[in-house]
């Protein structure tokens, strides 16, 4: 009598991708841990990276990309200064082919400052934001095609952000006919000018794009673009050249600062949600740790100066109209007082 030694073998399914960071390798760079070290956090930040970076996107990201009708992008222009822009389009315009892959199509704006500097090899920092519900999802990469203006990033890092400091108000597309075909001219300086000044004075958020000096090709170098949000005249402007803002609790990574520390160049994304102008700023930034410099600024951890090393203004170009602002719950007691 022969005896059937055959194993039966179970129906194939895909395997789950770890639910982590899956590198021996940190996922922050030497600049990211000596700040996490100097701030006390650094066990904290290496636990929390470990298991909420990966190096894919997950499905619940994937999915929330394509409903967004636009994306805050970070990147460096050809002179190696980074900047934070936008692009615009209808959902869908961003997709997923696979985990590890992000379609970026959609529409880049006039005055965009990185018009042009994306090219296969260049350093994409991603953030997807959605103020209504006040989502975001972060994702940085590298490009590994530019179609016509469709870029393709291969995911490098991935990781979700909490609510915490988003304001919130619903964006409502303007339709192309209503737009001015014939935008206002590009304004560029050296300097704030008045209206500059006015704008980021009541400003209730602002977006930071940061590189670290890329010495190596390890996983955790690339460009970093963040949110930041307070109160109107959170970010305080000393002068025509000269600017601070809070660095409040965040997820205590620390990918702006320690970017900052590795390069004091930063770009920052102004936005007039009335008119629909874009202010730009190319600023070295000096972190403040100092005590006694923070008691103007409540809640404030440590502040960031920005000194001014070029201004593009572009007016009534963000074509979307936005309703009332709601203030974060962190916010609420201080708006209504």
């Amino acid at each position: 009598m022969s005896i059937d030694t055959t194993i039966d073998t179970p129906i194939s399914r895909p395997i789950a991708p770890p639910p982590g960071w899956d590198l021996d390798d940190a996922p922050f760079h030497a600049s990211e841990i000596a700040v996490q070290t100097r701030a006390g956090v650094r066990e904290k930040a290496e636990i929390g990276g470990r298991r909420g970076i990966r190096r894919y996107l997950p499905e619940q990201h994937r999915q929330f990309f394509a409903q967004l009708p636009f994306m805050v992008l970070g990147g460096i222009d050809g002179d190696g200064q980074p900047w934070a822009t936008m692009r615009v389009g209808e959902p869908g315009f961003m997709s997923s082919p696979d985990a590890t892959t992000l379609r970026i199509a959609g529409e880049t704006l006039p005055g965009d400052p990185l018009a042009g500097a994306w090219r296969t090899g260049a350093l994409l920092g991603g953030l997807g934001i959605e103020p209504p519900t006040r989502r975001r999802n972060r994702v940085n990469g590298i490009v590994t095609a530019d179609d016509a203006g469709v870029l393709i990033v291969q995911v490098r890092q991935s990781f979700g952000n909490c609510a915490k400091y988003i304001q919130s108000r619903t964006p409502t597309r303007i339709a192309a006919e209503a737009m001015n075909a014939e935008p206002a001219p590009e304004r560029r300086a050296a300097a704030l000018d008045a209206a500059d000044r006015a704008l980021i004075e009541r400003s209730d958020t602002y977006f930071i794009a940061t590189r670290s000096t890329l010495d190596d090709q390890g996983p955790a170098q690339g460009v970093d673009v963040s949110h930041r949000g307070g109160l109107p005249g959170f970010v305080r402007v000393d002068d025509e050249r000269t600017f601070v803002a809070p660095d409040y609790r965040g997820n205590q990574f620390f990918n702006t600062l320690g970017n900052l520390v590795d390069d004091s160049r930063a770009g920052l994304l102004f936005i007039d949600f009335e008119h629909g102008d874009l202010l730009y700023v190319a600023a070295r930034a000096e972190i403040v740790w100092d005590s006694a410099a923070l008691e103007a600024f409540p809640d404030a951890q440590r502040l960031v100066r920005f000194r001014v090393e070029e201004v593009r203004r572009t007016p009534a170009v963000l074509p979307f109209q936005w309703s009332e602002v709601e203030y974060a719950p962190q916010w609420r007691a201080a708006a209504a007082s």
